[in-house]
């Protein structure tokens, strides 16, 4: 007979890496003492870990051993599972984009939920509440333009306009013209100027 623990990583296997597991997705299997007992185990075990609570993700097999799961996959599965919107921060986007050469020390998400802290082993991963217009465009092109106009001084907003717009699609200039009722005035201003002129 399978134990709790062989049901739990079956179930967990059969994901895509990054996916959330949480105690309530087993509660078909077994009491709920029982399932956290069982997933503490797995935890003690490095075949799943804890990033916060009530959410745990399988870790991944390596030739350098068992590894957390790509970040970007697990954010991108908890947004889903949160039905928050969570992007790049400021300073990673202006990265990016190579406005910046500042390296981020931390791991920063902008998201439209609360802020919390997620726990991969030794690394802390930030999520901060952040202003809807800081969020418009997602992670596509032109949301991580406003985030990373965001970062930068207001001197330094027509040069990065400069360099980044003439890169982007219609789609995204597009959006970004839509954008700018609700962007802050440093930032729509430019934009307009820089849109009209071109």
């Amino acid at each position: 007979m399978r134990s709790l623990s062989d049901e739990i990583m079956e179930y967990a296997e059969a994901l895509p890496e990054g996916s959330p597991l949480c105690p309530n997705d087993f509660l078909h299997l077994g009491s709920r003492p029982a399932i956290y007992q069982a997933l503490s185990r797995l935890t003690r075990q490095d075949r799943i870990m804890r990033i916060c609570q009530g959410v745990y993700v399988r870790t991944v097999e390596t030739r350098f051993g068992r590894c957390g799961p790509r970040i970007g996959k697990v954010i991108e599965a908890l947004s889903k599972l949160w039905g928050e919107t969570i992007v790049y921060s400021a300073g990673s986007s202006a990265n990016s984009l190579g406005l910046t050469t500042q390296v981020p020390m931390r791991e920063v998400y902008f998201t439209s939920g609360p802020s919390r802290q997620l726990r991969f082993r030794a690394l802390r991963v930030d999520l901060r509440h952040a202003p809807r217009w800081q969020l418009l465009g997602g992670n596509r092109p032109s949301g991580i333009l406003i985030r990373a106009l965001a970062f930068l001084h207001p001197d330094e907003v027509d040069e990065a306009l400069d360099k980044v717009v003439p890169r982007l699609s219609d789609a995204d200039t597009a959006e970004l013209v839509a954008a700018r009722a609700i962007l802050p005035e440093w930032i729509a201003k430019p934009l307009g100027a820089f849109v009209n002129h071109g």
